[in-house]
């Protein structure tokens, strides 16, 4: 069967799914010499009829240190350009009950995570991604089956209601939680596989911009902050847009949204937990909010293996959902292209380097093939360590930042990593060189690092890594903890039995 699109000697790539990981991964095969198609059941979200979809139920992006560096390794200019769009947020800005606003900064070195619209990211990439010779975008075309042992799917044209079969010799499934690459995977490999939607769901609220005294739009927050309404079981988070508007979401139990029913339970629900987010919302656009966009769920999900032979990998939500907690979903997201592509570099996978025939008689790339297993190998780790540790944040981002307990940990981390770290290492342009072809260069960091500032600023060390770290950091902690707790009580011992000795030598006397 001959391959459609792709030039004589040069293999074919399939990447099903047009969002932000899937065009990475387009543009990094393309750049390394595949022919890319890339199919999206959607329609065109630059389109404006796309749009108004998009925005309903799109939660902000913080893109960190991880997502950069996978950006900059695939290509520097992209990295450049999107970062222009973004806001940074160099730390968190708690509001409590009372209204009163407490800055609770991210790290000591400045360093800052970067807030950017989704919709805004994703148009980016397709224009990026369309803009490359050897890289073909086809909207409105669904993935109905795959053969990956005859190197074929069956799409449909969503347009013409036409089914066309397709050839490819290498297929990458970025098509997000639903994946259906990774179901037609299940058919062919023994996946482990784990799904877990939380009692919790999310809204989209939107804080517009309000007139400063020149009548220009102006922030109604600090917008250098990720704004943060931490309500025990429920919370509300802000993150800037450009145009001066915030993007809001709130997340709460599903039994908790249940209850607000009409538009005065609403308000009344905001007035109670978040009076001064309500001032900055306006009642009217809140309840118009409510009633027009959707509640949607939040699902965690865990497969391995990730690859079949030669044929295919998922990479992605379709590989590793998570619930959005720790920032981390698309940086992981990207992540995984950038580690795939450093495997693909090492194993010495070239594209150019077999005829476009394909069919079941092709023999496997043994190459690509190890580059794959490889990947499933060392990735699986670092996935469900992030996946787990982004469901801890949520109990932190809720609740735990307004403890006493939380915010003597965080100054006790703050106060060992200043004087234990005196540069991160993944600043150096040595390191952060060798991060575009080296997964993950620092195998055993050294001094004390904060747990957020592993996971956030230092992509030189792997999730999985990040993990075993903070853990042992853990222990001594609470070690040292419950030392000083008996430090205490042998003092406060030895002093009440000295005061009860002079105490009954008085009486004596």
């Amino acid at each position: 069967m001959s391959v459609s699109g792709a030039e004589d000697g040069v293999r074919k790539a399939i990447v099903v799914g047009a969002g932000p990981v899937g065009c990475l991964a387009a543009i990094s095969l393309a750049k390394a010499g595949w022919q890319v198609d890339i199919y999206e059941a959607r329609p065109d979200l630059r389109l404006p009829a796309s749009k108004a979809t998009t925005q309903q139920r799109s939660i902000n992006l913080a893109i960190s240190s991880r997502g950069i560096a996978a950006l900059q390794a695939i290509d520097a200019a992209i990295s450049e350009r999107f970062l222009q769009t973004a806001i940074p947020m160099r730390g968190r800005m708690i509001h409590d009950i009372k209204g009163n606003q407490h800055s609770q900064l991210y790290d000591k070195d400045g360093q800052c995570i970067y807030s950017i619209d989704r919709a805004l990211l994703n148009e980016g990439l397709l224009s990026e991604a369309s803009m490359v010779p050897n890289i073909r975008l086809l909207f409105r075309h669904k993935v109905l089956a795959i053969d990956f042992d005859d190197r074929t799917m069956i799409i449909r044209s969503l347009d013409l209601e036409k089914d066309m079969r397709t050839a490819f010799h290498f297929c990458i499934g970025a098509d997000g939680s639903y994946s259906i690459v990774r179901r037609q995977l299940m058919r062919v490999v023994r996946m482990n596989f784990q799904q877990e939607y939380i009692p919790h769901e999310y809204i989209e609220l939107k804080m517009p911009a309000v007139h400063n005294e020149h009548g220009k739009p102006s922030f109604s927050l600090d917008p250098n902050h990720l704004h943060i309404w931490p309500r025990h079981s429920f919370m509300l988070i802000a993150l800037p847009n450009k145009d001066c508007s915030f993007t809001c979401t709130l997340f709460a139990p599903t039994s908790e949204l249940d209850r607000l029913a009409t538009t005065g339970d609403i308000l009344s629900w905001f007035k109670t937990h978040f009076s001064d987010a309500l001032a900055l919302l306006g009642e009217e656009r809140l309840s118009y909010d409510f009633a027009n966009n959707p509640r949607s769920p939040l699902i965690t999900i865990k497969a391995e293996p990730y690859h079949y032979r030669d044929r295919c990998v998922i990479i992605g939500d379709a590989a590793h959902a998570m619930v959005p907690f720790y920032g981390q979903g698309l940086n992981c997201g990207f992540e995984d292209v950038r580690v795939l592509q450093a495997l693909l570099q090492d194993c010495g996978v070239a594209p150019g380097s077999a005829l476009p025939r394909l069919g079941k008689e092709v023999l496997a790339d043994s190459r690509l093939s190890n580059a794959l297993s490889r990947y499933t190998e060392t990735r699986h780790e670092d996935l469900v360590a992030i996946c787990d540790l982004a469901m801890y944040n949520y109990i932190e981002m809720r609740h735990s930042v307004t403890t006493p307990v939380y915010l003597f940990k965080k100054a006790l981390d703050d106060f060992l990593y200043t004087i234990s770290s005196w540069h991160n290492p993944s600043l150096e342009p040595t390191v952060r060189a060798s991060i575009a072809t080296i997964p993950f260069p620092t195998h055993r960091p050294s001094g004390w690092i904060p747990l957020y500032t592993m996971v956030t600023f230092r992509p030189d060390i792997s999730y999985g890594a990040v993990r075993k770290k903070a853990a042992r950091q853990s222990e001594i902690v609470t070690t040292v903890g419950w030392l000083g707790a008996v430090l205490i009580g042998a003092t406060g011992f030895y002093w009440t039995l000295r005061v009860l000795r002079s105490t009954s030598s008085q009486r004596k006397e």
